[in-house]
């Protein structure tokens, strides 16, 4: 890792104003892809310049949104730069099959929204807007963990304490891309009514 990438999510702490990243243990790049709906012929190993030119202004596409992937540890990222699909309940837990899956969406409300899943299953969901109200059935270890960084049911919820939680726990990061390096990317498919 050079000088200039630091670990963790630190970059996402910048002036972002939309996101959503879709986190899957031990999934290579393109089975994330397929399992969060991508259009198959869209699937291609692309670096930034690539990306720009052939998606221009529908990156940011709400409902096809332009995701690029990367493995850093254990964890396969895809970044939805406009979309939300990660949020949606069947995209997470095809994502977590036979693995845990972590999504953390941005925006500029501002708010986060929080999701882990299991095995298919979803078992924390939040978000910051409001006094903390947790669904599904919590992980004694993930429930402490929340605590400890001022995640406390029915008391507002800092704003900053969802990426530390992300990094703490599960040790989740996304390094940016070097110059000119390629990842894979997909266009992912509209979301069934």
């Amino acid at each position: 890792m050079s000088a200039d990438r630091s670990p963790g999510l630190d970059f996402l702490r910048a002036d972002i104003p939309i996101y959503t990243l879709t986190f899957a243990r031990q999934t290579p790049p393109q089975e994330l892809l397929a399992r969060m709906g991508a259009d198959p012929d869209s699937v291609a190993l692309r670096d930034e310049t690539s990306l720009h030119d052939e998606y221009g202004d529908t990156l940011l596409d709400a409902d096809e949104p332009v995701v690029t992937t990367g493995v850093d540890g254990a964890w396969t990222w895809a970044w939805e730069q406009g979309g939300m699909h990660g949020l949606d309940e069947r995209i997470l837990s095809a994502v977590s099959q036979g693995t845990e899956a972590v999504v953390l969406h941005y925006n500029e409300k501002p708010m986060y929204w929080f999701k882990y899943a299991v095995g298919g299953d979803i078992h924390v969901d939040f978000h910051t807007l409001g006094p903390l109200a947790p669904t599904g059935p919590v992980p004694a270890q993930l429930e402490k963990a929340m605590q400890s960084v001022g995640l406390v049911p029915g008391r507002p919820v800092p704003l900053d304490s969802v990426l530390p939680l992300a990094e703490n726990v599960f040790g989740l990061r996304v390094t940016p891309a070097g110059d000119g390096e390629e990842r894979w990317s997909a266009n992912l498919l509209p979301l069934p009514e």
